[in-house]
């Protein structure tokens, strides 16, 4: 089975940071793009970032270019999304997906949820 499993999410300042971190297992790691979706209450899914397996490129949102990055490390089967100067509207639900890039930009679901991590929960205190 594929599990995606993301974590690091916590409360925190206006201004500070926050790694989230995205273990997957039951995939072969790099054949799938990694990306990072949230959902705030009342808003809809907004795909954030993704790195593309077949060619390392990578997509932001504009609401984090700058601000965050997105990395990888095949050896670990894990993706790391840096969070920097992070503002009270990016407290959100974030998950963590093997969804096509092209999906995450749309903020659509393609392969389905079983190709989702349960979310960690980002706050942003003002």
């Amino acid at each position: 089975d594929v599990q995606l499993q993301a974590s690091g999410g916590g409360l925190v300042q206006g201004g500070g940071s926050l790694r989230l971190s995205c273990a997957a297992s039951g995939l072969t790691f790099g054949d799938y793009d990694i990306g990072w979706f949230r959902q705030a209450p009342g808003k809809e899914r907004e795909g954030v970032s993704c790195i593309r397996s077949s060619d390392g490129n990578i997509y932001y949102a504009d609401s984090v270019k700058g601000r965050f990055t997105i990395s990888s490390d095949n050896a670990k089967s894990t993706v790391y999304l840096q969070m920097n100067s992070l503002t009270a509207e990016d407290t959100a639900v974030y998950y963590c997906a093997a969804e096509p890039c092209w999906a995450v930009e749309r903020g659509s679901v393609y392969y389905g949820m079983d190709y989702w991590g349960k979310g960690t929960l980002v706050t942003v205190s003002s």
